[in-house]
């Protein structure tokens, strides 16, 4: 499928390459696109007899209603939450960690019917127990987090001796296994809420997380969390703490224990803006005598 008319792109921002590889100029005549020859009249969209379009890399087909079907990617390209990633970096980022020998990502419904990014990862068979040990923890997503943005990060990690071929050879992508959604690939030990604060900010979150239990020191992003189940938390911890709480805030504390922290900040604050508005209450039904006394 490729789109064109006066609302396309003039190119892709810094990317001459991407732009040259995905924004063509074609003619009447007949043109070559992914290795297959098509024909364009321009004449249905421009004057000029020329007409730019942009590869998008959907596959589609007109049906004899007249209307487009359409088939999926040509490339290894998915649309997660309106953001369109590409698998193939976080499969190259992926391959840049000295544990593993071979990894693939795909994107596949969690238990709660949403899109979430999927790991596969085959490690080194030389790599020692302990350095595994920690492959299989928080090491492997901290590494991806340091050169791929918060929305790239897979939600989840499924580690395998050998990823499944097809007859041909290449990776059966419909074989790879579901990954388990209530467990969580963390490195350190559970933690239980130490306090009321704590388990409350846990119950809600393993209400929407859909996951078993909630440790104090467990990342929202990294049980499975994104950008609308943050706006619905912040939501709920406002039902529940009476606190008005910049979703900003927490993005910049995603665990429960620093989360906790913020809350009885602004509990905090806001009791001494509370106590405040009382003494002015009470000045304000004073005579000035008294004010004058309480002054001095």
């Amino acid at each position: 499928m490729h789109i064109g008319g006066a609302g396309l792109a003039r190119g892709y921002l810094n990317r001459p390459d991407l732009t040259a590889e995905k924004f063509i100029t074609v003619g009447s005549q007949q043109s070559t696109v992914n290795s297959q020859q098509f024909t364009v009249h321009c004449s249905l969209f421009t004057d000029t007899g020329s007409l730019r379009l942009y590869k998008t890399g959907d596959l589609a087909r007109y049906l004899p209603d007249g209307n487009i079907e359409f088939l999926g990617r040509l490339d290894n390209q998915v649309k997660i939450r309106n953001i369109r990633i590409e698998l193939g970096e976080i499969e190259a980022a992926l391959a840049q960690h000295p544990g593993v020998r071979e990894g693939i990502v795909i994107a596949r419904q969690d238990a709660a019917g949403e899109k979430q990014l999927v790991a596969y990862v085959v490690p080194r068979q030389d790599l020692p127990g302990r350095l595994r040990e920690n492959l299989e923890g928080l090491n492997l997503r901290e590494f991806l987090r340091a050169k791929l943005p918060d929305y790239a990060i897979p939600a989840s990690f499924v580690f395998l001796d050998a990823l499944p071929l097809n007859i041909s050879g290449k990776v059966d992508r419909r074989a790879l296994p579901a990954p388990d959604w209530t467990r969580v690939d963390r490195a350190a030990m559970f933690v239980a809420p130490r306090t009321s604060v704590e388990a409350e900010l846990a119950r809600v979150w393993a209400n929407l997380l859909n996951v078993e239990r909630v440790g104090i020191y467990d990342n929202f992003f990294d049980l499975g969390g994104h950008s609308l189940l943050a706006t619905q938390l912040v939501s709920r911890i406002r039902d529940a703490f009476q606190i008005e709480l910049a979703l900003k805030s927490f993005f910049e504390t995603p665990t429960i224990a620093n989360l906790a922290i913020v809350i009885a900040q602004q509990q905090a604050a806001q009791a001494d803006q509370d106590q405040v508005a009382q003494w002015l209450a009470e000045l304000e039904q004073m005579p000035d005598e008294q004010i004058a006394l309480k002054i001095n």
